[in-house]
């Protein structure tokens, strides 16, 4: 079956009206725990799956499909607006997002959003479509070792974000790594950083630390302020229209933002938060003017927003082709699939055409689906602002606290969260950037877990990262992201020398 074969017979497939009303209903309900601070898509689809049993198997995976990418589109709502990161994907929109809404422009921040997301999805779908074989191919060239090198050339990249304290971006760096290490080791199963506390064996949930970094201490931050704000203006249709400058900085960025997710996203065991984390260092990076970001830079949303739904679709790549989930979310959708008798791998596409065929045609839809509900609710979600601050914090904290707890349902999760919260207040009054912190965080465990397998398979060789070819292309990127910058300044610390000598 050719690829416009494929397609044609997903579209007969996924226009079924049964089919149909599984795929809007899982784009709103994704869009809806989206915008629900800390609750994602993980609690979504868990409480979905049982209902699956009772169901088609082309109409389980369509519907918890629309909820892992709606949530994509409703976790930027909340990341712009409240400065919530409504999924972990979306933590890296609240850098510009939240002052774009801060200075009067919710509205094109939002639909900076959804347009990115949507064009970031539709890329991804084609990336998925004409390069799912090869993609599927590439992943199986990396080994432990690049995918060691890849990350630590991820958290590199990303640290230039702020590199104007390179100091203090180090050190959240240093503190983000330390905390992904609480926990069991997972070689040795030795307890690390615990303190003899139970509930830390798992590690440090990630929902506390995004939502106490960038929830809590967004409230306590804004509780003296926020009543000397007046309520904003209704938004009218053209307060939703990007400017001429804006519209020329997007255009660049999503492309940018939807490669990048759509080759990270079809990587096992990377996923759409590292994409968006790398594509916000690099629209940072390549800007003639990186001091806008972190201030409202259009870019700083519409490149992220891009990669990681780009990478939301092609996610499914080695889930469906190599049957290997990419992350936790995957790996649910990999046990739908089983609970339905389907074996994901190479022989999916000539085994089960109807179902790969037709989750590709639903993923269009959805999208569509997508689009035209959050472009018309871009007037409600703006409308949570004029609600007084006074009533609205304590209804943030409760969502915090539902959503951390959902995850693990302790109690000492609530508990970390209103810590961390007070310790992200005091980092961002000292001028520390919570967000590298976090990217340590998320980075941290994967370099650790992949630098050992690959000292272990090499026998402790560390050569085998500039032996293969691969994982030696990394290292010298890395070298050069270092490098680059220490160059430059040290060109323009010796410029005014020799004006004075001439």
């Amino acid at each position: 079956m050719t690829t416009i074969e494929g397609l044609a017979h997903g579209l007969s497939v996924a226009l079924q009206p049964s089919i149909l009303i599984y795929s809007l209903f899982g784009a709103l309900l994704g869009t809806f725990v989206g915008v629900l601070p800390g609750i994602g898509a993980m609690a979504a689809i868990t409480l979905l799956l049982p209902i699956t049993y009772y169901i088609s198997s082309e109409a389980a995976l369509v519907m918890l499909a629309g909820v892992y990418y709606g949530a994509q589109y409703g976790g930027a709502v909340a990341s712009i607006l409240l400065r919530l990161p409504g999924t972990p994907q979306s933590a890296v929109t609240t850098l510009d997002g939240y002052p774009l809404a801060q200075q009067g422009r919710a509205g094109v921040a939002l639909f900076t959003s959804m347009i990115s997301s949507f064009t970031g999805s539709m890329l991804g779908i084609v990336v998925l479509v004409v390069l799912a074989g090869w993609l599927a191919g590439m992943a199986t060239l990396f080994g432990a070792a690049e995918y060691a090198a890849m990350m630590i050339m991820g958290l590199v990249a990303a640290s230039t974000i702020g590199s104007e304290r390179p100091a203090k971006n180090f050190a959240m760096v240093v503190v983000g790594l330390i905390l992904g290490c609480v926990g069991t080791d997972v070689n040795s199963g030795a307890q690390r950083l615990t303190f003899g506390q139970p509930v830390l064996m798992d590690g440090i949930n990630m929902v506390a630390l995004a939502m106490g970094l960038f929830g809590v201490a967004e409230v306590i931050t804004n509780i003296p302020i926020a009543e000397r704000r007046g309520p904003p203006a209704r938004v009218s249709l053209r307060q939703l229209v990007p400017t001429r400058n804006d519209i020329r900085r997007m255009t660049a960025a999503i492309p940018r933002g939807a490669a990048l997710g759509g080759f990270f996203g079809a990587l096992p065991g990377t996923g759409s938060t590292i994409s968006s984390f790398l594509a916000y260092a690099l629209e940072r990076r390549i800007s003639r003017t990186p001091e806008r970001f972190g201030k409202g830079a259009i870019e700083g949303i519409a490149g992220p927003e891009a990669a990681n739904n780009s990478a939301s679709i092609t996610a499914f790549v080695p889930t469906l082709t190599l049957g290997i989930p990419g992350d936790p979310i995957m790996a649910l959708m990999l046990g739908a699939l089983v609970i339905h008798g389907v074996q994901p791998g190479p022989m999916m596409l000539q085994s089960r055409p109807d179902m790969f065929w037709g989750l590709v045609a639903s993923f269009g839809i959805g999208n569509i689906f997508l689009l035209l509900i959050n472009l018309t609710l871009i007037g409600v979600w703006v409308s949570i602002l004029r609600i007084p601050f006074r009533w609205l914090y304590p209804a943030i904290i409760v969502f915090v606290c539902l959503g951390v707890y959902s995850v693990r349902g302790a109690t000492f999760d609530i508990a970390m969260v209103a810590g961390i919260g007070a310790i992200g207040y005091a980092l961002t009054l000292a001028s520390f950037s919570p967000a590298l912190l976090l990217l340590g965080f998320v980075l941290g465990p994967l370099i650790e877990t992949n630098l050992r397998r690959a000292l272990l398979i090499s026998r402790g060789d560390a050569m085998v990262f500039l032996e293969r070819p691969i994982a030696c292309g990394f290292v010298v990127a890395t070298a050069a992201l270092i490098l680059l910058p220490l160059v430059k300044s040290l060109i323009r610390s010796r410029a005014p020398d020799k004006s004075r000598a001439d």
